[in-house]
């Protein structure tokens, strides 16, 4: 693995359609390919709204097979951006049997597999068991072009023992695309994130944020929240961006593998405050 590995991490509110949203992702895709990123994740279910919040069947057009259009899409701008793609989309396998799923595209366009998520949440504003069912793949761990990788999604975070099998099996940083509220998780991640890095892992997380109490077709995601801890648990970054354009917000973080050497604060473009690590000898982070 590099010792230094430059993370893009993607949140885009609800355009309005599927077509859309994919266009709008690409962009941004390529615009932090230009910015040096080697690894991009995109937010949860990535192409269509949070529709969790209700128990609707018209949203089951949401989903698509792997290998399918998009895959094939991902693999050409990965090829094109020689970035690394952690895609996460709405899966069908065969009629009625669907799964919560990020696939992973190497910087060569060449798939390397995906990750179902595991723990799925029925609760209000959660009704996830009435369009998901539980993963059945495992804790893969990828080998890319900037090392090995895993990926763990929303609800899954709050169970250990993910975390732990990807670390035993290798992975270096872990992406969590999740679609949540500040209310219900903002203290978690406090907890959490340094608890999960604690057992060797770097984590990144890309998290959507949806009020509560809105149906899924009008929510605005108005935040995004990237965090960074160490593996030895120091929380070393928390970075919420406003979305007053009703766009995107981005964050590119670099990655020192192992807590090499110290990279100086920097000043996040796009961003009403200065973002970056806390006092101490392990600053390993740069949000730009």
């Amino acid at each position: 693995m590099p010792d230094v590995v430059r993370v893009a991490l993607v949140q885009s509110q609800w355009t309005g359609d599927k077509g859309s949203m994919i266009d709008a992702s690409v962009k941004w895709a390529r615009e932090a390919a230009a910015q040096g990123a080697q690894v991009l994740c995109f937010q949860e279910l990535f192409y269509g709204p949070y529709f969790c919040q209700v128990q609707d069947p018209q949203y089951f057009a949401y989903t698509e097979t792997i290998p399918g259009p998009t895959m094939e899409l991902m693999q050409d701008l990965a090829l094109e951006t020689q970035m690394v793609l952690v895609v996460p989309i709405y899966e069908v396998e065969q009629e009625g049997v669907f799964y919560n799923t990020a696939f992973v595209i190497d910087a060569d366009g060449t798939y390397l597999g995906k990750y179902r998520k595991h723990h799925i949440p029925q609760v209000q504003g959660f009704w996830e068991k009435y369009y998901f069912r539980p993963g059945n793949l495992g804790y893969p761990v990828f080998d890319t072009a900037v090392g090995p990788i895993g990926v763990y999604i929303c609800y899954d975070r709050h169970f250990p023992e993910g975390w732990r099998a990807l670390g035993l099996a290798g992975a270096k940083i872990v992406f969590n695309p999740s679609a949540t509220s500040r209310g219900l998780s903002a203290y978690l991640w406090n907890l959490e994130q340094p608890a999960a890095a604690e057992q060797r892992r770097v984590v990144h997380q890309d998290v959507d944020v949806a009020p509560p109490g809105e149906h899924a077709g009008d929510v605005v995601l108005d935040r995004c929240l990237v965090g960074h801890v160490t593996r030895r648990g120091h929380r070393l970054a928390a970075v919420a961006l406003d979305t007053g354009d009703a766009r995107l917000d981005r964050g590119l973080v670099d990655v020192i593998a192992g807590n090499l050497r110290t990279v100086p604060r920097q000043r996040q473009r796009d961003a009403a405050a200065d973002v970056g690590p806390d006092a101490g000898d392990e600053r390993d982070l740069a949000v730009e």
